[in-house]
């Protein structure tokens, strides 16, 4: 049994993950677990995750969940390219720095535009207020702003002049609020040229197929999701608008 991946190119971290394997020519089965149909939730899945999350690896014998830790074992499996994760002490040190700091900033904050401006409208019939839309874009910009001044700074990209993992992880997140209609590169030139060159890194067309999906999710109606699953999802999202929205 060679590599398997299973993901849904939907999620930013499956994303990054099908992105990094075909960019450096990583041999691998792509295993396609529909998130909105419920296919995580599956005991063969739970079989290759116990979380039942994605994304997930199975190589052999041997799972692996979480996706920096399956970006990392990859990079070190496969002798990829040093700049992807470099040796050099500090440079390194710049990408774990990055990792360590996005998932409660540029995902967090990222990813609730997203849920508001697309998956709240389509399970529940209630559109987000302006107010409290920009409520949540005014949150994203604050980290949007952090990581151009303390992360890119004037270098071309996060760890110097060459790609890393940091770079792949960062803009994946970065297209999810995209995909949702808010253009953040819009008005901002460093992040554009810098989005500019990580596509040209690891390969336009790839990564506008992977992205092809996410660009196209304003087309999402409620019945593509499993009956048993919108129920269910509805309840965390009015659950999660609750704790992150301020008051009317």
């Amino acid at each position: 049994m060679g590599l398997e991946l299973y993901l849904d190119l939907l999620s930013q971290p499956c994303r990054a993950l099908y992105i990094f394997a075909r960019s450096n020519n990583i041999p691998f089965e792509f295993k396609r677990v529909q998130l909105m149909k419920g296919q995580h939730r599956t005991e063969e899945f739970r079989k290759v995750n116990v979380l039942m999350k994605v994304p997930a690896l199975r190589d052999g014998s041997f799972t692996l969940a979480e996706s920096i830790a399956i970006l990392l074992y990859l990079a070190q499996k496969f002798k990829t390219p040093d700049h992807w994760y470099p040796s050099d002490l500090q440079k390194r040190a710049r990408v774990d720095e990055y990792l360590s700091w996005q998932h409660a900033n540029i995902r967090a904050k990222g990813s609730k535009v997203f849920l508001s401006k697309v998956l709240l409208p389509i399970l529940t019939g209630q559109p987000l207020s302006a107010e409290k839309l920009e409520f949540l874009i005014e949150d994203l910009n604050v980290v949007l702003k952090q990581f151009e001044e303390k992360f890119l700074q004037d270098k071309p990209f996060i760890a110097g002049s060459e790609i890393s993992l940091a770079d792949l992880v960062a803009l994946v997140e970065l297209m999810q609020p995209v995909g949702a209609g808010y253009n953040l590169f819009e008005e901002r030139p460093k992040l554009a040229e810098w989005r500019r060159r990580v596509e040209e890194a690891v390969g336009k067309e790839l990564f506008q197929e992977a992205h092809e999906g996410i660009m196209n999710i304003k087309n999402l109606t409620a019945d593509q999701f499993a009956p048993e699953l919108l129920e269910s999802f509805k309840q965390q999202l009015l659950k999660q608008r609750a704790n992150f929205l301020p008051a009317q």
